[in-house]
């Protein structure tokens, strides 16, 4: 009896337990993305070879992206909203792997960036939820009215500069932890944000700039508090990033002796292959 309770409680009954908790709270629809996430992108980075190689799951769930519009209305927000962030990331992987490797001449951006791929963002078209949408459709029509701006820095782009791509698919269950680490992350992440102290100027990524409005319909208290006289995106990001932000990063925006800066978005391909 004794070597029974053992078996119920071994380490491997205790991981298979917490993997069985771990799918439960991934839809069925993403399970496969999830599965590729985990197996070909670490810390941001993609093995695009890889993924090219043996493409044909991930073409099997891009596929299963466009579900009829009538099953994707009766989701909730949060389904719908993760439902999109995936799309996005899954159709940005797949732009990638479709002219892998990248080897342009547009002189504006690196040779391998995905901005060498011709209409990437504006024109190439995608199936999803019963729709023909473009990348730049999803971000700017689509993402716009969940009102949750924090989506736009959980779009992998294909670059070194955007948002982190998640080794995990985004989820209902998990979005709003998810989102929550996507917030914290922007401090730490110097694509994202970075202090310069002895020039006085806290530089944040350009994809703030181009969501401005989102930012600042979520995030800006108005002309109250220390910050009173800035710009309401300048309050907005500010408010955004300082309940995440180390005492001495705190000290110096509490200083206000700063100024707010854009750093330019760095299109390199995020590509972990020869790495």
């Amino acid at each position: 009896m004794a070597a029974c309770v053992v078996a119920a409680f071994s380490p491997a009954a205790a991981r298979a337990s917490s993997q069985a908790a771990q799918d439960a709270t991934v839809e069925a629809l993403h399970r496969p993305f999830d599965d590729i996430l985990d197996m070909y992108v670490r810390d941001g980075m993609v093995y695009y070879r890889a993924l090219r190689l043996e493409r044909g799951r991930f073409d099997r769930y891009v596929a299963s992206l466009d579900v009829p519009a009538a099953t994707y209305s009766g989701w909730t927000r949060e389904r719908q909203m993760a439902f999109w962030i995936n799309a996005y990331n899954a159709f940005v992987l797949r732009t990638v792997i479709d002219h892998y490797p990248i080897r342009g001449r547009a002189a504006e951006f690196p040779a391998n960036s995905i901005r060498q791929i011709p209409g990437a963002f504006e024109r190439v078209r995608h199936r999803a939820a019963g729709r023909s949408v473009t990348l730049d459709e999803i971000e700017k029509t689509i993402l716009p009215e969940f009102k949750e701006p924090r989506v736009f820095l959980a779009l992998g782009r294909g670059a070194l500069g955007s948002g982190r791509l998640r080794s995990e698919a985004f989820t209902a269950a998990r979005l709003a932890q998810q989102l929550d680490r996507v917030q914290s992350e922007f401090v730490t992440e110097q694509s994202m944000m970075r202090i310069a102290h002895s020039e006085g100027v806290l530089a944040v990524t350009p994809i703030v700039s181009w969501n401005a409005d989102h930012f600042i319909a979520a995030y800006d208290p108005g002309e109250q508090g220390p910050h009173a006289n800035r710009s309401p995106i300048e309050r907005a990001i500010l408010a955004f990033v300082t309940p995440h932000l180390l005492p001495i990063e705190r000290e110096f925006v509490q200083k206000h002796q700063f100024t707010v800066a854009y750093h330019q978005l760095d299109w390199r391909l995020n590509d972990l292959t020869g790495r």
